[in-house]
């Protein structure tokens, strides 16, 4: 049987609590056992790793990162790039990467209508991304980047490093020439609902093109939710007979719009942009976590 890991979800979001058992045991059906839980601001650390403990018994095993978004550090500073590190030191043999971290140009942009610069925020933006990529190193994991026009400004900070676990570029959706400088640096392509956007035709002329060993599938869930086409319609005889057991054991229980469980129509839409057999592309995509995060 086919088994599925979605490399990116806040499971942590309040839009999952009331439900996460449930959550949890839908996606035992659907043959997702694993899912990877970055962090996004520091008040969010001790919760994700409580997460991971409280469910670790659980057959979906839920495995955390600690990390600083871009979007949210306007009130942080050094003391919370030092929390970052202490706490990365303590819990070294529970989290499985840095994350989620990077560089957002759009909120550059903005910043001066929260009262700094454009350019005293990419200063900012990049003094924590540098922090987090130097700890990443110094501990031997890979990070999970963000990524918002900014890859010419992310990439100088990979080359720089060159850590030898690299990471994930989350929600890729840019040019075959960007994917392939990650790829270069040993990093893997967090593929997501962009896919299911018949609009997106260069991220999906890329992911055709791209090696099936740089590329991993991830739901960012609850945020990025899938094309309305897409949620509608079975797009396999394998997505008829896993989601029908879901929507009998979710009978008058609301979710998000977007949950973990709709990996497995990410991954059917990969299905019918590459080459290869389902089998295959599931094999290799769980080779390449196993390959990123474990070992």
């Amino acid at each position: 049987m086919m088994q599925f890991s979605d490399s990116h979800c806040h499971l942590d979001d309040s839009a999952f609590t009331e439900q996460l058992p449930l959550l949890l045991a839908q996606c035992q059906q659907l043959a997702i056992n694993r899912i990877i839980v970055p962090t996004i601001a520091p008040n969010k650390f001790t919760e994700v790793l409580n997460l991971a403990k409280e469910y670790h018994s659980n057959p979906i095993k839920i495995y955390p990162c600690l990390g600083i978004h871009p979007w949210f550090l306007q009130a942080l500073d050094n003391d919370h790039l030092a929390q970052l590190s202490a706490l990365v030191d303590k819990s070294r043999h529970e989290i499985v990467a840095i994350g989620e971290i990077g560089l957002d140009g759009a909120i550059a942009k903005n910043a001066p209508t929260h009262g700094q610069t454009t350019e005293e925020n990419w200063a900012h933006q990049q003094h924590f991304f540098d922090y987090q990529l130097n700890l990443a190193k110094q501990q031997n994991l890979p990070v999970i980047v963000h990524h918002r026009q900014s890859h010419d400004k992310i990439m100088p900070f990979l080359r720089r490093y060159k850590l030898a676990k690299a990471g994930v570029i989350h929600g890729f959706s840019g040019s075959y020439q960007q994917a392939m400088s990650y790829i270069d640096l040993g990093f893997k392509l967090g593929i997501g609902s962009t896919i299911t956007y018949s609009r997106a035709k260069k991220t999906i002329n890329t992911v055709k093109r791209l090696p099936l060993e740089s590329l991993v599938i991830e739901t960012d869930a609850p945020s990025m939710p899938l094309s309305k086409e897409v949620l509608s319609n079975a797009i396999s005889p394998y997505s008829e007979s896993t989601t029908q057991g879901v929507k009998q054991g979710a009978e008058n229980v609301t979710l998000p719009v977007n949950s973990p469980v709709n990996l497995i129509k990410i991954f059917e839409v990969l299905v019918t942009i590459r080459a290869e057999s389902a089998e295959q592309i599931a094999q290799q995509l769980e080779r390449n976590i196993a390959q990123l995060f474990f070992t």
